[in-house]
């Protein structure tokens, strides 16, 4: 099994998703034994994989992701995102980095997805009321 084609593929699906990407697109990497998680949830199978990204583009506005960097080891694959977004028409663009550590099948199936990134400075903190106590708490932490 060649990981770093089969990891490059990857990226460049995520690369290349929106919000018309149908399921069978995914269906490519991933399928009933598939898991993906991320800080929100833990989900298992094509379908449910598919309806997380469905929530995704629903919920924002442009949502995008580029891949700049891809370590392989074997069957296990590591890829540094960083992930655009607005919330809305008149908001201006966020975005954060990100990593995800993925395992593939002999058969170039997504075994596992597990995306690792900071919910709460990406996410929490931006809620105004939540936000302001987060970063009090992490400004007390730092003190």
């Amino acid at each position: 099994m060649d990981t770093q084609k089969i990891a490059e593929a990857y990226a460049k699906f995520y690369e290349s998703l929106s919000a018309d990407s149908p399921q069978e697109e995914y269906g490519v990497y991933f399928d009933s034994a598939s898991e993906f998680t991320d800080p929100f949830q833990k989900v298992q199978g094509l379908s449910a994989i598919h309806n997380v990204f469905v929530a995704m583009y629903k919920n924002l506005r442009n949502p995008r992701f580029v891949v700049d960097e891809i370590v392989c080891s074997d069957e296990v694959a590591y890829l540094r995102w960083h992930f655009f977004y607005t919330l809305s028409s008149k908001a201006g663009e966020h975005s954060f980095m990100g990593v995800s550590r993925v395992t593939f099948t002999q058969s170039a199936k997504v075994k596992s997805h597990i995306d690792y990134w900071d919910a709460a400075e990406n996410v929490y903190e931006k809620i105004p009321l939540l936000g302001a106590l987060i970063r009090f708490v992490k400004r007390k932490v730092h003190a």
